[in-house]
C-alpha cells in the first residue's frame, strides 16, 4: 500500500475516532488530520503543510460555504425567509413531507443549470433547510438530504464533469455529446427516482405530518403580503440566466459571451442574493440586529466550527493530491482481476473513493480515463462507462469526510456535520454507486 492511500487510511480513521469515540470538537479532528496527512510526506512535511493551507485559502467552495452561511443568517434576520416559507406553505404546505420533495425538485433543476454539488446544496438548502425543520425533520436528517441531493449538482447535464470525459480524445471519438447528454439525463431521473422513494421512507420513519391548514395562508394572500421576498431568487437566477441561460448567443454577438461564461456561480450567487437581501430587507435587519456587538454574538456561532472544519478539510485534501493519491489507487486496483460485476464495482469504488478527499471534477481529470479504460476492457459499451463513470463521481458531495456540501448544509441546519456522516453513506453513497453499477452492467436502459 502507498505512501497517500495510508495516509487515506489513517485520516480517515483518526477523524472517525475523534468524532465517535472522543466526541469532540470536529474542526479540532480535521486540523489533527490535516497535521497527520501532512506527516506522510516525510521531510516534506512544512513544505506540505504550507502548500495545503495556501491552496484552501483560495479554495472557491470554502469563500462560497462561508457566504451562504452569512446569507442564510441574513435573509432570517431580515424576515425575507419567513416570507419565502409563507408562500411555499400556501402551495405544499398540505403535502405531507412537501418541502423535502421541493428540496429535490430544486436540486435536479439546480443541477442542470449549476453542474455544481456545492452550489446546489447552499441554492436549494437555503430555501428549504428551515421549512423542512419547521415541518419536522429532525436536523441531522435535513443536512442528510441537503447534502445528498446536492449531488444532482454532476449527476445531471451539463457539468464540468461531464465535458472532461468527452475531452479525452478516445472518448469523443466513440460517442457524441449529444449522446452523453440524453444519457446522462436519463441516469439523472433514475437518481431523482431513488431519492423520491428514499423521502418517502423517511418521512414515515420520522412520522412527518403536513402542517395544520389553519396555520396558513391563502395562495393568493401569500403572494399578496410576501411577493418581495421572492425576488431574493434573483440572486441565483441572473448569474445563470447570464452564464447558461439562452442570451448567450445574444453575448456572443456582442462579444461578451466569454466573458459571461466565466461568471462562477459558486461566488456570485451568495453575492448577488446577499446584495439583494442587505436592500430589501434593510429596515428589518436594523431592528433585528441592534448593533455589532449583537453581530458578533449570534452570527460568530455560525462560523465556529464550519470556518475551521472547511479550511482544514480542503488543506488535507490539497495534499492528498500532492501525494499522489489517484496514482497510488489506481496502481492498487490495477492488481486485482476479477470477473465483469466484481471489477466494475471495484473501478466504482476507486471513483468514489478518490472523489471523496478530492472533487468529482479534480478526480475525473486524473483517473476518468484510467476508469473508461478499465470498464471498456471487461465489455462494458463506451457510453455506459461514461455514464457510470459520472454517477460514480457525483457521490462526492455525500462522501465524508471532507465534502464541501456536507459543511455547507451543516451550517445551514446548525448541524454537527459528523453527525451526517454515516447517513450519508448509508442513504447517498452507497445506493448511488450500485446506480453506476446497474448502468455500467446494462441492468438499467439508458434508451439510446
Amino acid at each position: 500500500m502507498g505512501n497517500a492511500v495510508g495516509a487515506l487510511v489513517v485520516y480517515i480513521l483518526l477523524i472517525v475516532f475523534w468524532a465517535v469515540v472522543v466526541k469532540r470538537n470536529m474542526a479540532e479532528g480535521m486540523i489533527l488530520g490535516f497535521i497527520v496527512v501532512a506527516l506522510f510526506g516525510g521531510s516534506h512535511f512544512l513544505e506540505l503543510i504550507k502548500f495545503g493551507f495556501l491552496k484552501a485559502l483560495s479554495n472557491e467552495v470554502l469563500f462560497a460555504s462561508l457566504a451562504f452561511v452569512l446569507m442564510s443568517y441574513l435573509i432570517k434576520e431580515s424576515g425575507l425567509l419567513k416570507g419565502i416559507l409563507i408562500i411555499f406553505d400556501s402551495l405544499l404546505g398540505n403535502v405531507r413531507g412537501g418541502p423535502a420533495f421541493v428540496n429535490i425538485a430544486l436540486s435536479a433543476v439546480l443541477g442542470m443549470l449549476s453542474g455544481s454539488n456545492s452550489a446546489n446544496t447552499a441554492t436549494s438548502g437555503t430555501f428549504t433547510a428551515q421549512w423542512m425543520l419547521k415541518t419536522g425533520w429532525k436536523k441531522e436528517t435535513v443536512a442528510t438530504l441537503l447534502a445528498g441531493n446536492g449531488g444532482l449538482g454532476a449527476g445531471f447535464p451539463p457539468s464540468a464533469s461531464m465535458f472532461i470525459m468527452l475531452g479525452f480524445a478516445q472518448i469523443n471519438q466513440l460517442i457524441t455529446e449529444s449522446q452523453l447528454y440524453i444519457t446522462l439525463f436519463v441516469s439523472g431521473i433514475y437518481q431523482v427516482i431513488y431519492r423520491l422513494i428514499l423521502v418517502g421512507w423517511l418521512m414515515h420513519k420520522e412520522k412527518i405530518a403536513a402542517l395544520p391548514s389553519q396555520d396558513k395562508l391563502s395562495v393568493q394572500a401569500a403572494f399578496v403580503h410576501h411577493w418581495r421576498s421572492l425576488l431574493v431568487f434573483l440572486g441565483a437566477i441572473i448569474p445563470i440566466t447570464l452564464t447558461v441561460g439562452p442570451l448567450g448567443k445574444v453575448y456572443d454577438h456582442l462579444g461578451m459571451g466569454e466573458a459571461l461564461r466565466s461568471i462562477s456561480l459558486l461566488t456570485w450567487i451568495p453575492i448577488l442574493m446577499i446584495a439583494i437581501i442587505l436592500l430589501l430587507g434593510r429596515k428589518k435587519l436594523k431592528e433585528n440586529i441592534p448593533n455589532k456587538q449583537y453581530l458578533v454574538k449570534t452570527l460568530f456561532p455560525h462560523y465556529k466550527n464550519i470556518g475551521g472544519v472547511l479550511l482544514f478539510a480542503f488543506a488535507a485534501s490539497e495534499i492528498f493530491s500532492e501525494l499522489g493519491l489517484a496514482t497510488e489507487l489506481v496502481e492498487l486496483f490495477a492488481t486485482l482481476n476479477f470477473a465483469k460485476p466484481i471489477m466494475v464495482l471495484l473501478i466504482g469504488l476507486l471513483v468514489v473513493l478518490v472523489a471523496g478527499p478530492l472533487s468529482s471534477t479534480a478526480t475525473l481529470t486524473s483517473i476518468g480515463l484510467i476508469a473508461f479504460t478499465g470498464l471498456i476492457s471487461v465489455g462494458v459499451s463506451p457510453l455506459e462507462a461514461v455514464v457510470a463513470i459520472l454517477v460514480f463521481a457525483s457521490t462526492e458531495g455525500a462522501s465524508p469526510p471532507a465534502s464541501g456540501s456536507i459543511f455547507i448544509a451543516a451550517g445551514l441546519t446548525d448541524c454537527r456535520p459528523e453527525a451526517t456522516f454515516y447517513p450519508l453513506i448509508k442513504y447517498f453513497v452507497i445506493p448511488i454507486t450500485l446506480v453506476g453499477w446497474l448502468i455500467a452492467m446494462g441492468y438499467l436502459p439508458l434508451f439510446v
